[in-house]
């Protein structure tokens, strides 16, 4: 068996320029001897993989409340599928696919229950208190504070280029953010590593993809409605040539886009994919996301999620008491902290049998 440092100096010879080294640059912020097997940020994904926090993302939700199909994707579907295209795309651009694999596993850790509903319900709350949230801030407090790996520190420890690539984690669900040139969101992507950029576009690539493949499954739209979208259209054509799903197509279009328009500084999709995705995306939002059948589920998860807040406020249990210990912070955020960390599962039993949670 090869001598790690050697792996280490073959594995970074394939690397381009402009990647990360694949031993980091920024380190950690509780020092740590090298793994004698591992590269720094393999060590990383598996610290996350093992977390609490990951476990629970297979009972939170995509758009469809989890558990009530088996083939729709929950936020751990979603997540390994965000990995394994950042894990492509970063490999074919000569990347490093360790530390944008790191990312995308990382990336939904702080979802509340009920999807996007659920976490605008708990910004609503935490307003109320001169406070706000945000997932990828909330995934960002988990790594580095709630999830523990170590009873020396807090947090797992990460190496400080994943913890950069989650705090400016953003795609076009994130409010007030767009990705577009000349846009803040646009900034804030020349900013970030290219590998932090490739799971910001993978997630996009991830969720478009499936949407249409769960909206037309659960009955939300046709296959002929879909298809009146051109992107849809012309990956329809593709998938016929080729004999491939509709869903692997649209990605395949997508992935190729992207690596026509790279440059050393910058990932992003051409002028033209753009607006056709935003074309798709319109399509969704109205036939999928705002369906009367989802937005029924989702305005019951957004309920859900502020009548716990505000009964866990009144009259905290253990956990959130244990929490407010741990962390030193106001019983608001203990009860924040507590109520994103849940499945949709837990939350509804915990909503109608209070003894749950204790």
């Amino acid at each position: 068996m090869k001598d790690l440092q050697q792996r280490m100096t073959a594995a970074q010879s394939l690397l381009a320029p402009y990647a990360v080294p694949i031993a980091g640059t920024l380190g950690r912020e509780h020092p740590q001897d090298q793994d004698l097997t591992r590269f720094p940020f393999q060590r990383d994904r598996d610290r996350i993989i093992h977390s609490p926090a990951f476990r629970r993302l297979k009972g939170k939700t995509q758009v469809f409340v989890a558990g009530i199909g088996d083939h729709y994707r929950t936020r751990l579907t979603h997540t390994m599928e965000v990995a394994q295209i950042s894990r492509d795309i970063a490999r074919t651009l000569g990347l490093n696919e360790d530390l944008a694999e790191c990312i995308a596993l990382a990336h939904d850790l702080g979802h509340p229950p009920f999807g996007h509903a659920g976490e605008e319900a708990l910004d609503d709350w935490m307003q109320q208190h001169g406070s706000r949230f945000e997932h990828n801030e909330q995934s960002l407090r988990i790594v580095t504070l709630l999830d523990t790996h170590s009873s020396r520190y807090p947090g797992l420890n990460l190496n400080k280029e994943v913890l950069e690539g989650l705090m400016k984690h953003r795609t076009p669900h994130d409010k007030g953010v767009e990705a577009e040139e000349g846009t803040e969101g646009a900034e804030v992507m020349k900013k970030l590593s290219l590998e932090a950029q490739v799971v910001n576009l993978a997630d996009e690539i991830a969720y478009t993809g499936h949407d249409c493949d769960d909206g037309v499954r659960a009955g939300l739209f046709t296959m002929e409605e879909l298809l009146t979208i051109p992107v849809a259209k012309e990956a329809h054509i593709a998938a016929q040539a080729s004999g491939v799903q509709l869903r692997g197509a649209l990605i395949h279009m997508m992935v190729m886009d992207l690596y026509c328009t790279m440059t050393p500084s910058s990932i992003r999709f051409s002028d033209a994919m753009r607006n056709n995705l935003d074309i798709l995306r319109k399509f969704l939002w109205d036939n999928m996301y705002m369906h009367p059948d989802v937005v029924r589920k989702t305005d019951e998860g957004k309920m859900i999620v502020t009548t716990l807040c505000d009964q866990l406020l009144q009259t905290p249990n253990d956990k959130v008491l244990e929490l407010k210990q741990r962390c030193d912070c106001p019983l608001f955020a203990s009860v924040k902290d507590y109520v994103a960390g849940m499945t949709d599962t837990f939350a509804y039993r915990l909503r109608f049998t209070p003894d749950a949670g204790r």
